[in-house]
């Protein structure tokens, strides 16, 4: 398969006139790299969700995921679920979906798929689905449009499917979020992310990204009526969790 990665340098250069983080073009190119570097143990929190999700692909079956981004989780996936499953991708950045489905078909892609411009605010479309995924992008939804999401999919879902969700998150004490993020910003200077690309990224994200708790998450996948709910992955400030339709 070619390479497409792009090294993240949006924001290697200083901003006069700081704005909200957008998934424009420029982000679309260097977003691979940009969440490997930016994201503690990425590339196994995407081998966790392909592992949980081939236990519950089923045949016939839609696999949607939302926010899809550059189709890295469908290309993970692809070669261990039967071939009759319909991957759906919905992402609200036509250049994130330009950006897929060049890499889908670099992957040669064979299996039927879909890639759907739509807002996650709105109502989109979840319909025979055994698998939904929400990989970083739970928590771009403005709050108020959450739990309608979240009740949208468990309704989408089939009896026995599974929402598997991976996501920035706060500490339930708030004693320990200033540390966790000191850490976290650790973490990317290790991955030779300069103090202004951290501060201005930081800045960029402020008024966009808005985490939860992970008890507030679970009460909200409770809630929209999922009955086994479990977190399979915890480092610090992010989590990755599972809840199954009974």
């Amino acid at each position: 398969m070619k390479n497409t990665k792009i090294a993240d340098k949006v924001f290697s250069e200083e901003i006069k006139k700081p704005s909200d983080f957008k998934f424009g073009a420029t982000v679309a190119n260097a977003f691979d790299d940009m969440v490997e570097r930016s994201v503690p143990y990425y590339n196994e929190i995407q081998r966790m969700i392909i592992e949980q999700a081939i236990e519950h692909a089923e045949p016939g079956t839609n696999v949607i995921d939302l926010g899809c981004s550059t189709g890295t989780t469908m290309i993970g996936l692809n070669p261990y679920v039967d071939e009759s499953i319909k991957f759906i991708g919905i992402d609200d950045s036509a250049d994130m979906l330009k950006k897929c489905d060049l890499k889908l078909k670099e992957a040669n892609f064979t299996r039927p798929y879909k890639l759907v411009l739509g807002d996650l605010h709105e109502d989109v479309k979840i319909e025979n689905a055994s698998v939904v995924i929400l990989c970083l992008t739970l928590q771009f939804v403005r709050p108020i449009y959450r739990e309608k999401l979240i009740k949208r999919i468990f309704d989408g879902l089939n009896k026995g499917g599974v929402l598997i969700v991976s996501e920035k998150i706060l500490a339930e004490d708030s004693l320990f979020n200033r540390n966790f993020i000191k850490y976290y910003y650790d973490y990317k200077r290790r991955n030779n992310y300069s103090e202004m690309e951290i501060s201005q990224k930081r800045e960029a994200l402020e008024n966009v990204l808005i985490p939860y708790k992970l008890s507030e998450n679970v009460k909200m996948f409770r809630e929209a009526g999922f009955s086994h709910i479990e977190t399979f992955f915890k480092w610090y400030n992010f989590s990755g969790f599972i809840a199954i339709k009974n």
